[in-house]
């Protein structure tokens, strides 16, 4: 992402803390699962893309030990940047669809939600695998919002119905700023372009949790006067929905998450 492009959900906004504490909360068991499976250990030297918030950055610490390094990239660095963070890991600011990749080579690179919104999404991933030692890990987790396009699956009543039309507008919103909305099923075909091996994937979708109306509550708030501005909702609309979501009533579904991964060839 770069600073003019008009990200949709900008990280300097006050609601940016509360989407990364819900991502996490519904994303980092899954994540985590992944490093362990891939044999992330003690001593490797990993590239987090995209990190945002602290979470993940804290559990790749935990898995590779002071033996090992962390670097922490984010085009907006202000979420990690003097936070409580292990001293092996590294906070750098970079822009992953224009900067050349960090020197040296890494026996992991993960990003998560992160190339569904870079504009040069091909350089970008070209540039994570490239920064592979011989061998090393390709994780790229991100959403297909086009796979399954419903905030609510039961659209049983005008609530739901409500929240699937912001969804729509909150998807089109995405859809003018460059994000591609069916990126995530394309992650195994274009890391087998790339000449990774052994390459797989499996998909993860929450359909209800608590963390889920904390996400779409801040997103909602995040976007609002976008949806307004563009006609896609009014201001009763979005005041409705989000009582809503506070009231527990709704049953709110992520986008799936396709995680993809592969080795860079020994």
């Amino acid at each position: 992402m770069t600073e003019d492009n008009g990200y949709l959900l900008d990280n300097r906004q006050t609601e940016a803390g509360e989407r990364f504490d819900a991502l996490a909360q519904l994303f980092d068991d899954s994540t985590f699962r992944h490093f362990d499976a891939l044999g992330l250990r003690t001593g490797h030297h990993v590239w987090e893309v995209g990190a945002g918030g602290l979470s993940v950055p804290r559990g790749l610490a935990e898995r590779v030990g002071p033996e090992g390094r962390v670097l922490a990239t984010d085009l907006d660095t202000g979420w990690l940047t003097g936070a409580a963070l292990p001293p092996h890991v590294e906070v750098r600011r970079h822009d992953v669809g224009q900067d050349e990749a960090p020197a040296g080579s890494f026996d992991f690179v993960h990003a998560r939600l992160v190339l569904v919104h870079v504009t040069d999404r091909e350089r970008a991933l070209r540039t994570m695998s490239q920064a592979l030692r011989p061998g090393g890990v390709l994780l790229v987790e991100d959403a297909d919002p086009a796979l399954q396009p419903l905030l609510c699956l039961d659209e049983y009543g005008p609530e739901q119905e409500r929240a699937n039309r912001l969804r729509r507008g909150f998807r089109e919103l995405l859809a003018e700023r460059g994000a591609d909305l069916s990126y995530g099923r394309k992650l195994p075909r274009l890391l087998r372009e790339l000449g990774l091996d052994r390459v797989e994937a499996d998909a993860y979708f929450p359909v209800t949790s608590p963390a889920g109306a904390v996400l779409e509550a801040a997103t909602v708030r995040q976007v609002r006067d976008q949806l307004v501005d563009r006609g896609l909702a009014d201001d009763a609309d979005i005041e409705r929905h989000l009582a809503s979501v506070a009231s527990g009533r709704l049953d709110l579904a992520t986008s799936p998450m396709i995680s993809a991964w592969g080795r860079r060839p020994a």
